[in-house]
């Protein structure tokens, strides 16, 4: 099974998908002062099969239930990530007033275009502390994000990644892809997007080496154990002072999926978490993954399988180790891609390359 990163290594390399931020983060930002908050956005113009898998114990989420397999609804027009705790899932109504505008959503009236409710799943991390309590994500921030949303975004410390601290350093975004060239899957994207803000480490404490470069070692995030000074200071930095967190984020392809499907790879993209963050999914998270196909690119089976089994199962287990890889490669770009806010010391900061 031969893979590469896609050209951009990130979730736009998945056909029929844009990502926009919107933010807004003051130079001078501290805990509990300043503006240090945003959300971020995936489009899916035309609309894509979707599913979601919430795994941590303190979830803030919007329109999950209707993901489920069993429900009605089997399209989204996009995903909201945002900041702000159940507050900021406001920035929501922003989306779907956007798309309402564009006339995106499920037509309700054949009569009258105009008539659309456009859905809009989402979830949220818990950053309040980080700048002043009371500014956080709203509708215009959701707006605006959906305004801006584009093949080519920004990584690290921007949309809904502004305010995350992942354990002791700051958090952020990171994506990530994958693009199989042979076997079931030849041809297909896979990609994830991760808004890391977990309260569990996302380095190990004996070589200050990421978790999620277990997976593919460091040498190919341009990595080495760190200088034992440097690897000491930063494991004397304080724990997350706070009980409320949550790793989000959207995994993605460009295959063929039905919800059942898109299920599968939400969950098995949660191993990619479990990788990279140490622990992950615990009571003092809302970890939520979200898993969308948009069908732009078909593959017939070529692997004859008993009728009992579905004829793409070969196809969805490539891309559900792909899922997986690419979480805990995104969560890693989140960290070495973000940098300091609010006094929160980056990755970079404490181990300079």
């Amino acid at each position: 099974m031969n893979s590469a990163a896609g050209p951009r290594n990130s979730l736009t390399d998945v056909d029929g998908l844009l990502v926009g931020h919107h933010h807004v983060l003051d130079p001078d930002a501290t805990i509990g002062s300043g503006r240090a908050t945003g959300c971020t956005v995936v489009r899916a113009p035309g609309g894509a099969v979707a599913a979601v898998d919430v795994r941590g114990g303190g979830p803030g989420t919007r329109e999950t239930d209707l993901l489920d397999p069993s429900n009605t609804v089997r399209q989204v027009n996009a995903v909201l990530l945002t900041g702000g705790s159940a507050y900021g899932l406001a920035a929501a109504d922003g989306v779907m007033r956007w798309h309402e505008e564009q006339g995106e959503g499920i037509p309700m009236d054949p009569t009258d275009p105009a008539k659309v409710v456009p859905i809009v799943p989402g979830a949220v991390i818990f950053d309040l502390p980080v700048g002043e309590w009371r500014i956080r994500p709203n509708a215009d921030f959701g707006f605006m994000a959906a305004e801006t949303a584009s093949v080519d975004f920004q990584r690290g410390s921007v949309g809904a990644g502004v305010g995350a601290r992942a354990g002791s350093i700051k958090g952020g975004i990171g994506t990530a892809s994958v693009r199989f060239s042979d076997g079931p899957a030849a041809g297909i994207t896979v990609a994830a997007l991760i808004v890391a803000n977990p309260v569990g480490s996302v380095f190990d404490p004996r070589t200050g080496l990421p978790w999620g470069t277990g997976t593919d070692g460091a040498e190919y995030f341009g990595l080495k154990p760190a200088d034992p000074a440097k690897l000491a200071a930063a494991n004397a930095l304080p724990v997350k002072g706070t009980v409320l967190n949550t790793t989000i984020g959207v995994i993605a392809t460009d295959a063929v999926l039905d919800p059942a499907a898109c299920r599968r790879l939400a969950t098995t993209g949660h191993d990619g978490l479990a990788r990279a963050i140490r622990p992950a999914h615990s009571p003092l998270d809302g970890d939520t993954l979200f898993a969308l196909a948009t069908g732009r690119t078909a593959v017939d089976p070529v692997f004859p399988l008993p009728p009992a089994f579905p004829a793409h199962l070969l196809m969805l287990d490539q891309l559900c180790t792909a899922a997986a890889v690419c979480v805990e490669r995104a969560v890693v770009d989140a960290i070495l891609s973000a940098h300091a806010v609010a006094g929160i010391p980056a990755y970079r900061d404490l181990f300079p390359a």
